[in-house]
């Protein structure tokens, strides 16, 4: 039997400096195998090792490590609001949707790491509760809960919530951050900068980020790639043309699978094939290609992709307050 064993970039190093404990600790017994370890180590690479050939205690300690190590993850979808479309058009630039109307459901998350409590976007404003609808609105948002009160119902409060991680700037993305003042927001910088801009861009309102625009409140801006949590189990995925700094977020639950949270690169599944892009984007070919860097990681990894704006999408994972693991 063989095993293949990763270097320092695997789980944070920590399989990787337990196996090398097994080597020192029986240096005869598994005699040139420390040092083809200790080298492939060293340059971050994957090493290919014979199990028949090692004693007993390595094997123990090899066999039990990733168990040791891997995170309890969960998932919820959460309710943030929804969106009357009245001019579907919008949402095209080469005229899909002309004269038609339609729904758009405004999704976020929570996601349990071990101990750890994050949210992946926060919907539409909490003052949209009970608003008054205007039927002369080409665009009509509405809210009947927020989000605090769903995280009652599984016995959590704002103050439990580490970490705010937004897909982009967006007033529907963005509406109940500071709810969660306390925890670390997790941003594009991109996105982050068209805050402090002036004019500024198309549904972007600073006054819903206050906490961090201010200096009170963490910030981490992203740029590029990130591993939330050091392990792979969470990574926040660079996807911009929506906006200069969109992310989407690639979520890898262990009895589900991956699941692969789109933001805004589209807002309906079609979108995919018909390559339907807003007008009102940020850049177009950007879109484009974020497009199909989603659908490529989602076809790789056989991941569940959820079109964050699509009611559709958002029923393959459990209705709340059940949760995905």
């Amino acid at each position: 039997m063989k095993c293949i064993v990763m270097g320092e970039g695997y789980r944070k190093g920590k399989p990787a400096r337990t196996l090398m404990g097994a080597f020192r600790a029986h240096p005869r017994s598994n005699a040139g195998l420390g040092h083809r370890f200790s080298s492939a180590l060293s340059r971050h690479q994957p090493v290919e090792i014979d199990m028949n050939s090692l004693t007993v205690p390595f094997l123990v300690v090899a066999l039990t490590t990733s168990s040791a190590t891997a995170a309890e993850l969960e998932l919820w979808r959460l309710d943030c609001g929804k969106i009357e479309v009245r001019n579907l058009a919008l949402f095209s630039d080469t005229y899909n949707y002309a004269d038609q109307q339609r729904t758009l459901t405004d999704s976020c998350y929570l996601i349990r790491h071990d101990q750890e409590y994050m949210l992946w976007d926060t919907g539409l404003p909490k003052a949209l509760v009970g608003a008054k609808v205007d039927p002369g609105s080409a665009l009509q948002p509405s809210l009947s809960k927020d989000i605090e009160t769903q995280l009652a119902e599984v016995g959590l409060k704002a103050g439990d919530i580490a970490k705010v991680g937004i897909s982009h700037n967006h007033f529907d993305h963005i509406g109940q951050a500071a709810s969660f003042a306390g925890a670390t927001l997790m941003i594009g910088a991109a996105d982050f900068a068209q805050f402090k801009a002036n004019p500024l861009p198309f549904a972007v309102d600073p006054g819903l980020i206050a906490p961090w625009l201010t200096g009170g409140s963490k910030v981490d801006l992203i740029t590029g790639d990130r591993d939330v949590y050091g392990d792979g189990t969470v990574t926040i995925l660079s996807t911009p043309g929506h906006t200069p700094g969109e992310t989407s977020l690639l979520v890898r639950l262990n009895k589900t699978g991956p699941v692969l949270l789109s933001g805004d690169v589209v807002h309906f599944e079609e979108q995919f094939a018909n390559r339907g892009v807003p007008p009102f984007n940020f850049d177009r070919a950007q879109t484009l290609a974020s497009m199909d860097r989603l659908t490529g990681i989602a076809k790789q990894l056989h991941a569940k992709l959820i079109v964050q704006h699509d009611a559709t999408d958002v029923a393959l994972l459990p209705a709340f307050p059940k949760s995905a693991e």
